[in-house]
Order: structure tokens, then sequence, then C-alpha cells
């Protein structure tokens, strides 16, 4: 099953995608600038092979749900979400609204 549904933080909207696998859920959250995933993001292949797409990228791992997602640490980002000030350890949260 596949969810998209609004998600406002502090008031700015956001999109919610959960996909729901046999064992586990992707889940993103993102807007037009950037996103932060669950654990299955690859951040090494967007920092190395696909770095001159330049994305804006988050990973936390060991969520379950998006509202998970949002609260948890970064476990690791992009070269180009550090460049914007997102960082290892920031919440999903935080790293989403510098994508404002």
């Amino acid at each position: 099953m596949v969810e998209l549904y609004p998600v406002y933080l502090d008031g700015v909207p956001f999109t919610a995608v959960s996909v729901k696998l046999p064992e586990t859920n992707l889940l993103v959250v993102t807007n037009n600038r950037g996103y932060i995933m669950c654990g299955a993001l690859d951040v090494a292949l967007l920092n190395d092979k696909l770095k001159d797409r330049k994305v804006i990228a988050g990973r936390a791992v060991g969520v379950k749900t998006i509202q998970e997602l949002i609260d948890a640490p970064l476990e690791s980002v992009t070269i180009e979400a550090e460049n914007l000030g997102i960082h290892k350890g920031m919440t999903g949260k935080d790293a989403l609204l510098k994508l404002t």
C-alpha cells in the first residue's frame, strides 16, 4: 500500500510518502528542494556517483512511521544538505525546516 499526504511543520507544508513493503516500510518526507528518508536511502551513492545532481537529503535509521522519521536524529546527510546547515544528529523536523 502507498500513502501520500501533506504534513505541516510549523505551518510549512511537506509531502509524506509511506510505502508498505514486505517486512519493511519505505518512508519519505519531502518538498520541492530536498527530503529526508528512512534507512533505505543510500547517502554514499548520492555523494559519490550522483554528486552532480546536488541532492539535498538526510537519512534516519530505525524509524517505522512518518512521525518517527520527523522526530529522529539524522544518521547521515548529503554534502549538499551539509552546505545548507543540515547535519548528522539534527532531527528530521529541523532538517526539513532548513529546506524552506
